[in-house]
């Protein structure tokens, strides 16, 4: 008897144990979720491994997995992948286990464990180990037969191609998810397609696929209105049908029959001024849409006319200078405002085309550009380069021009006695900054704004076009970077250059 009492006992002694390990598991894993949405990270990293360990401890495999790999999704957020792979492998391991105990395939498992080591392989860009996780998912996705995870690897395809620049391929991907959907008249996911291949567009800085995406998104809202208009006509139809069916069928009572009659003439009138109405609207958005495309297209071409005309303008002066005594301080200021509108109106027209980039040692480059200020400054200013010893790829030629435009510009406004320096900084796996510092006067904060603007005001050309900065800027652009001034320094100016590799 007491054997029995003692073995009942530690049953539900067990039972409670796994009770409130369930319990300890669901409160991480909600905790987890409240710091993520307060963008707390490491705090929602930490729970979410908490979490995952007390999942894996009583064979929660789905929980686990899920608790797993949104911490090591939240690991390669901050860049420290290593931890990211550790975990996953530690996940991988736990799948295992869990088809060796059940003798099940964990397919769903498996694939979530794959896509998220691709996402880590597409933000470390590269591609060859991106794309054998790729191939893995496509193995998983047709050996499970789930129609969730084909569509899902569909999505998954569409972002590496377009992360890669294999628009050819991410399009074919796209369309056969969207024919699927179409097919099915699931209206809401086309829709959503479309969202999502607008935001991989972003992501990814590709201009032509954004503005192809845009286009084929402002077709497909038009047509879907259309085909929603026609469904609802086709339910009103059968409606109307079955209408005069129950009239036929209830015709042996008269008074029910007029009653019929009355009810669906009122219903047609609604229904009429119904569609009436939707017609209406959807002509006005159809005619308002294409006012908007040619309003597009008219600034476009304006765009293009203003281009052209400042190029002739560039062009019609030179004669005119050639016939002029060039040692002239104004006959040289034209010369050079010339050759500047000609080299800004060929920067906007080409701001899509990439300059070509090869790798440089970063404190080598920045110390030979430092060492051509010296002697054009004024007397006891000091100069000095801040800058690690790695390697980087830059266009050089353009990235000198700049740095030493900012550098000139530095040095004409240092007083006697002051510094100019230049920093190199790395803010991220692929971010990197050039800053110039000195110890000058300052921009005026009247004239912060358009510094970076051309033609924002009347200058004497002597004295300089001002356009040296919006073609710096306009480089930037094209080196896939931007250049700012730091209104936040007060000591003289700073410029910031960033570079996204």
């Amino acid at each position: 008897m007491k054997q029995t009492i003692l073995i009942l006992f530690l049953v539900a002694l067990c039972a409670y144990s796994q009770v409130q390990a369930q319990n300890n598991a669901d409160a991480f894993m909600k905790q987890a979720q409240e710091h993520l949405a307060k963008k707390e990270n490491i705090e929602a990293r930490n729970l979410f491994l908490q979490a995952y360990n007390a999942f894996s401890s009583e064979n929660n495999y789905d929980k686990a997995v899920e608790c797993g790999v949104r911490a090591s999704t939240l690991y390669h957020q901050e860049n420290s992948y290593k931890e990211a792979f550790d975990l996953l492998r530690g996940v991988d391991m736990i799948v295992t286990t869990g088809e060796r105990k059940t003798k099940k395939s964990m397919p769903e498992l498996r694939f979530r464990i794959s896509k998220e080591r691709l996402q880590m392989y597409i933000g470390l860009k590269n591609p060859t180990r991106a794309k054998d996780q790729l191939v893995r998912l496509e193995e998983i996705a047709k050996a499970s037969r789930n129609d969730s995870l084909n569509n899902d690897l569909l999505y998954t395809q569409a972002h590496y191609y377009y992360t890669f620049g294999q628009n050819t391929q991410g399009d074919a991907a796209t369309n056969r998810l969207i024919g699927q959907y179409k097919e099915q008249k699931n209206y809401a996911k086309v829709d959503e397609c479309y969202q999502t291949l607008i935001s991989i567009a972003r992501k990814a800085n590709n201009a032509g696929l954004l503005a192809q995406t845009y286009d084929k998104y402002i077709l497909w809202t038009d047509s879907v209105k259309a085909l929603s208009a026609q469904d609802e006509l086709n339910v009103l139809k059968k409606k109307h049908d079955e209408s005069l069916a129950t009239i036929q069928d209830k015709d042996h009572s008269l008074n029910t029959k007029q009653n019929i009659i009355v009810g669906l003439c009122v219903l047609a009138a609604i229904l009429a001024v119904v569609v009436a109405f939707g017609a209406l609207v959807l002509l006005r958005f159809i005619a308002l849409t294409r006012k908007q495309k040619k309003a597009i297209s008219i600034a476009n071409e304006h765009n293009e006319l203003k281009t052209q005309f400042i190029q002739n303008i560039s062009a019609q002066m030179d004669p005119t200078l050639n016939t002029l005594d060039s040692s002239l301080p104004g006959v040289k200021a034209l010369r050079h405002f010339s050759n500047h509108i000609q080299e800004l109106s060929d920067l906007e027209s080409t701001l899509s085309e990439p300059y070509e980039m090869q790798e440089k040692n970063i404190s080598t480059f920045c110390e030979s550009v430092m060492d051509q200020l010296k002697g054009q400054t004024q007397e006891d200013v000091s100069l000095a380069v801040n800058a690690s010893k790695l390697n980087m790829k830059i266009n050089s030629e353009q990235l000198e021009r700049i740095l030493l435009h900012l550098l000139k510009n530095a040095a004409k406004y240092t007083p006697a006695g002051g510094k100019i320096w230049l920093d190199f900084k790395k803010r991220g796996a692929h971010t990197h900054q050039f800053i110039i510092s000195d110890t000058g006067c300052g921009i005026p904060e009247e004239q912060r704004e358009n510094i970076f603007r051309p033609f924002a005001e009347v200058k004497d050309l002597t004295q300089g076009d001002g356009l040296g900065l919006p073609i710096c800027s306009l480089i930037a652009i094209k080196m896939n970077g931007s250049l700012t001034l730091d209104s936040t320094y007060t000591k003289g100016t700073r410029f910031v250059l960033e570079l996204h590799t």
